[in-house]
């Protein structure tokens, strides 16, 4: 378990610092909040400079299920952050509201790793030592903890609880069921 690593998914190399959840608006064509956290869909995802094909891409994501923010809509556009600080707009159809979160990831190049613990409670049993980087499905946070699932090897998941402080996908003391 030791060996939890990420994929690579983007180019870059830097990470942004944990998003601050700022002052909530309403989406205008979904209706729901800005900013929010959703997931890519696909292994394939083009970002673009503006909210149409006739825009160059900037980016080309190749990981389902990273977490990304969206801050802005347009039609069926979604302008998004990703957890390098990048932005740019992606088709609706292509993200899902499925939660996931990044491990630490403004620690990606230290020697560290982090505790997914059976509890959330600091004094809990160890189940995994997770890498910074690595990508897991959010289940429920209570607003300092958060349950998660991450893929210990193919077909394997380990689910244990993690400090919201740790992740890159959910809002400081945000609450999901």
């Amino acid at each position: 378990m030791a060996g939890l690593s990420a994929a690579c998914f983007v180019s870059a190399t830097l990470f942004a610092a944990p998003a601050v959840h700022a002052q909530a608006s309403i989406g205008p064509e979904t209706r729901l909040p800005l900013p929010r956290y959703v997931s890519l869909k696909t292994d394939k995802v083009n970002m673009r400079e503006g909210p149409s094909t006739d825009h160059g891409t900037r980016w080309v994501y190749q990981r389902a299920g990273l977490p990304v923010e969206i801050i802005a809509e347009f039609e069926n556009w979604r302008r998004i952050r990703d957890p390098e600080g990048e932005d740019g707009w992606v088709w609706h159809s292509l993200l899902s509201g499925r939660r996931t979160a990044i491990v630490a990831p403004w620690d990606r190049d230290v020697e560290r790793v982090v505790d997914l613990l059976e509890q959330p409670e600091p004094a809990s049993r160890v189940l995994a030592r997770i890498q910074p980087g690595v990508v897991a499905g959010i289940s429920d946070c209570d607003g300092e903890w958060c349950r998660l699932a991450v893929v210990a090897e193919p077909r394997h998941e380990i689910i244990g609880f993690l400090r919201q402080e740790e992740l890159w996908g959910v809002y400081p003391n945000e609450m999901l069921d």
